[in-house]
């Protein structure tokens, strides 16, 4: 009965995307695997039992009473409307859609979701221009983001990563491949806590508090050293570039040369003194806190 259901279901799916769009074809029926495409837009590939898989799965987070919420940002309803439904079906996540770029930052900004999925080629704003001030905001710095676009070439799918986002999934997609990222994004984003108290041989670093002390000598930052401090000691022993600590630190609508994190960085290593060896160039590529 649950099987005929979920059959029943993608009928009923199926009739209204063939409604808004007519391009939409049934390409090729092989036992109780369908696959159906939008030409250069989506593949999905679906079964009664990925379909009762899927929506066993649950990406609950630890501690958490609600399902996480997904902000989904893409311009392409029947897609929009798609992930919304996979996502959704299983009670694994509250979907919020927007179309926009714009709209993405306003949501974004009122009330962090616990992932963005972002499409690109975005109105108004850009899905990349999008990455980088959410990057940029402290509200939502630490907002995992998947990236679900029709650029497919290597060089973009770098670009993607460099910006920021944790994950980068094609057009033509599985919805199935689609829904076991977002959960797996959400379990690393559960256990993986930005720093709050750092404790090293010299350098001890209260984020919450805002206190710094390299011996058990107070020291005093600027708010920007204390930002910088902090971004890298939470992605402590991975290599940041000049330009990922602009965004972060500085923010994304700032004009500033990359020249300013070197003075930065340097006027920080002074003020830390022995734990300020903590803080390595890596020559080419930008910083590293190491422990």
């Amino acid at each position: 009965m649950e099987t005929l259901g979920c059959l029943r279901g993608l009928r009923c799916l199926w009739s209204a995307l063939r409604i808004r769009n007519p391009e939409l074809t049934r390409a090729s029926h092989n036992g109780n695997r369908w696959l159906v495409r939008c030409p250069a837009v989506l593949s999905v590939v679906l079964s009664p039992n990925e379909t009762e898989a899927a929506g066993a799965a649950r990406a609950h987070r630890p501690g958490m009473n609600r399902p996480p919420r997904v902000l989904v940002v893409e311009d392409e309803h029947d897609i929009a409307a798609l992930v919304k439904h996979t996502l959704e079906r299983g009670g694994e996540a509250q979907v919020v859609l927007v179309g926009s770029g714009d709209a993405a930052i306003r949501v974004a900004t009122e009330d962090p979701p616990d992932l963005v999925i972002l499409d690109l080629n975005l109105p108004v704003l850009s899905g990349g221009e999008v990455c980088r001030i959410l990057r940029a905001r402290p509200e939502t710095a630490n907002v995992p983001i998947i990236m679900l676009t029709a650029r497919t070439s290597e060089a973009d799918r770098v670009a993607g990563l460099d910006m920021g986002a944790d994950d980068y999934v094609t057009k033509p997609f599985s919805l199935r491949e689609l829904s076991a990222r977002v959960r797996a994004v959400l379990r690393r984003q559960a256990v993986v806590p930005a720093a709050i108290v750092y404790q090293g041989k010299h350098l001890r670093a209260d984020f919450d508090a805002v206190a710094i002390a390299v011996d058990g000598e107070s020291v005093r930052l600027t708010r920007r050293e204390f930002e910088l401090l902090r971004f890298l000691v939470d992605n402590r022993n991975r290599v940041l570039s000049r330009d990922r600590l602009l965004e972060r630190v500085w923010g994304y609508e700032r004009f500033i040369e990359t020249r300013s994190v070197d003075v930065h960085v340097g006027r920080l290593r002074a003020k830390l003194g022995v734990a300020g060896q903590q803080i390595e160039t890596v020559v080419g590529l930008g910083y590293r806190f190491v422990e």
